[in-house]
C-alpha cells in the first residue's frame, strides 16, 4: 500500500492549513524521538499519516460537538489524545506513566502550541477527572479498559476505543462484568480495525 500523504490525509479529515502544519510538525517530532525512545514501531513511520495520524484523527468526527473534557489512557506518544487536542478538543488529559514518553508529550505540546494536561503516573494514581470522553489505543482488552475508565467517566460520558479483529471476543468477555450500549464504526486507516463506542456503562453486581 502506498503511504498516505499529508494532503491525502487532509482530504479525508478536513483541517485548516495551520492545523495540518501542526500535525506535520508532530510527525517530525515523533520520528525524531522514536529513534531514541521507541515511541511507536519504527517501521510504522514509513506510513505515519495513515498508521498514526489518520488512525487517531478519525475519532474526532465521531465525538459529540459538546465534548469538553477528554481523558486518554496510556497515551504513549499522544495517540490519539494529543492529535485530538491539536484538532480542537478543548480540555485533553493524557495519562502516561513512562517519564520519557511524558517528556515527549510535553515537548510535542510545546512545539505544536497545543494546550494539554499531562499526568505522568499510572492510571490508578491519576486524579479522578470527570470526563465526557475516555479514549485508548492499543492499551488493553476491553474488560480492563472499562476498569480503568470508570473513575474518569461522567455518567453521561462515553468511551471510544480503537480495536482490531478480536473485538467480538473482547465484548463477550466485557459483558460478563458490564452492561453497556455498543456502537461500532469501521476504521478509516485499517481494514481490520474497528472503533468501538461504549456508553451507558454499568457494572454488573457481583
Amino acid at each position: 500500500m502506498t503511504p498516505l500523504t499529508a494532503a491525502e490525509f487532509a482530504a479525508q479529515v478536513p483541517v485548516s492549513r495551520e492545523t495540518l502544519d501542526r500535525l506535520t510538525l508532530y510527525t517530525e517530532l515523533l520520528g525524531k524521538w522514536t529513534r531514541k525512545i521507541n515511541l511507536v514501531a519504527p517501521q510504522s513511520m514509513a506510513d505515519v499519516w495513515r498508521r498514526h495520524i489518520l488512525d487517531s484523527a478519525q475519532l474526532f468526527r465521531l465525538l459529540p460537538r459538546e465534548t469538553g473534557t477528554l481523558v486518554d489512557l496510556g497515551s504513549g506518544a499522544g495517540l490519539p489524545g494529543l492529535v485530538l487536542a491539536i484538532l480542537g478538543v478543548p480540555d485533553v488529559h493524557l495519562v502516561e506513566s513512562d517519564l520519557r514518553k511524558a517528556a515527549f508529550l510535553q515537548e510535542a505540546a510545546r512545539q505544536t502550541g497545543t494546550k494539554i494536561t499531562i499526568h505522568a503516573k499510572r492510571i490508578e494514581a491519576a486524579p479522578a477527572i470527570q470526563a465526557d470522553i475516555v479514549t485508548a489505543r492499543a492499551l488493553a482488552r476491553l474488560a480492563i479498559l472499562l476498569e480503568h475508565a470508570q473513575k474518569f467517566l461522567k455518567p453521561s460520558g462515553a468511551c471510544y476505543f480503537l480495536k482490531g479483529a478480536l473485538l467480538a471476543d473482547e465484548l463477550t468477555e466485557a459483558r460478563e462484568s458490564w452492561h453497556m450500549e455498543v456502537s461500532e464504526f469501521p476504521s478509516l486507516s485499517d481494514a481490520s480495525g474497528v472503533i468501538v463506542k461504549l456508553e451507558s456503562i454499568v457494572r454488573e453486581r457481583q
